[in-house]
């Protein structure tokens, strides 16, 4: 008796802590998509996977490129209408990480068009920070990623994206 009763509280400890894993993940996705919306570069740098920031000259560096681009975009009349965190896949562990994706949705609007995104989101838990970290899916098969995830393979299969545009009356 004594050996189920352990079993199960085993049981019940691991699947509360990979519950918690994957909320963790909605949150970190969401907290970033939020940040976004209201142009917090610093906190979604935050949330960047480090090995981003490192080649783009760091956090300040990536922080002042963020800011200076999105700066101009809004100049040119780019306005970030929405962004939404729709749902966290499974999380696996491969090659000493816990991955997931995380599918979002974006609505922008700039020169009278009105632009709908579906996007994906590797999430990277860092350990060391106890958070999510994020990388845009579709930047995977960016040569430069070899440096950021060296050896890269992942059993997770992560959906394209999907842009869709349309004229606003």
């Amino acid at each position: 008796m004594n050996k189920k009763f352990l079993l199960v509280i085993c049981l019940f400890f691991s699947l509360t802590l990979f519950c918690q894993t994957k909320e963790e993940a909605l949150r970190d996705a969401k907290i970033t998509s939020k940040a976004t919306l209201e142009s917090k570069f610093e906190t979604v740098l935050n949330y960047t996977y480090p090995p981003v920031l490192k080649i783009m000259g760091g956090k300040d560096q990536a922080l002042s490129l963020i800011t200076d681009t999105m700066n101009t975009m809004k100049k040119q009349g780019f306005i970030f209408k929405s962004a939404e965190v729709l749902e966290v896949s499974e999380i696996i562990n491969e090659q000493n990480q816990y991955r997931c994706y995380v599918k979002t949705k974006n609505i922008m609007h700039i020169n009278k068009m009105k632009i709908m995104s579906i996007s994906y989101l590797l999430g990277i838990y860092n350990t060391e920070d106890k958070l999510w970290n994020f990388i845009e899916a579709k930047q995977l098969s960016n040569p430069m990623m070899s440096s950021v995830l060296p050896d890269f393979k992942t059993s997770l299969d992560i959906p394209k994206g999907t842009v869709k545009t349309e004229e606003i009356e």
